[in-house]
């Protein structure tokens, strides 16, 4: 399985690199599904590919079309969802990848925090890509799940591509070497660090914001 994803990766990776914008919005909206396509080497390069030629709104342009993919996903995750009900993908999920300790984990996400959930969610692991499944079983006002599913994958978005434009370097776009892109992740992340230590403050208060409060007499 490994060897297959990271097969997949160097394909994805070469599609970003020659496809332009049309591809950045069809794998973030695989990466918002049920696909795994990581974000992280999706906008990156993308944005420093389009900051090379010399236009920084080419760099608007791959943020706007990440966050229309990353809505496109995440909406026909949730018609699919509404339509087929929890039985169904409890019982077949785990052909694509949706385990039922996931979904659970997704589940619980969204009725502890509602809708400011959803727009955290967009930039947690696992929980992202996931929680339109729970949102389509449970009937969310698709009007309020679009709102923060838009607004949450705008600042993933921008946080990569930031990054993108900051960090990467040529040798980091060789598709055969996709691995070189994540290590920068790893070591040169500092850009995302500091966006998403800004997110973390904001994550806390709208986590205080929107919990539900506790039921007199609950147990602690």
């Amino acid at each position: 399985m490994p060897q297959i994803l990271q097969k997949l990766i160097v394909i994805w990776f070469g599609w970003v690199q020659h496809g332009g914008l049309p591809v950045v919005v069809v794998l973030m909206a695989m990466e918002s599904s049920v696909v795994p396509v990581p974000s992280e080497i999706v906008i990156p390069p993308a944005a420093y590919m389009a900051y090379q030629s010399g236009s920084t709104m080419g760099v608007v342009w791959v943020v706007l079309g990440g966050t229309f993919g990353s809505w496109l996903g995440a909406a026909i995750s949730y018609w699919v969802s509404l339509w087929v009900g929890r039985v169904f993908i409890v019982k077949f999920g785990r052909y694509f990848m949706v385990s039922e300790k996931k979904l659970e984990q997704a589940e619980h996400w969204l009725h502890r925090y509602e809708s400011g959930g959803i727009f955290f969610a967009r930039l947690l692991p696992v929980i992202r890509h996931l929680i339109s499944i729970p949102a389509g079983i449970v009937r969310m006002g698709f009007g309020m799940f679009s709102l923060m599913t838009i607004i949450g994958s705008a600042i993933w978005c921008t946080v990569l591509a930031i990054f993108g434009v900051k960090v990467i370097t040529p040798d980091m776009l060789d598709p055969n070497h996709p691995s070189l892109l994540k290590d920068a992740i790893k070591h040169k992340s500092i850009w995302i660090v500091i966006g998403m230590a800004v997110l973390c403050v904001l994550y806390f208060v709208v986590l205080k914001l929107t919990a539900k409060p506790a039921k007199p007499g609950a147990a602690s």
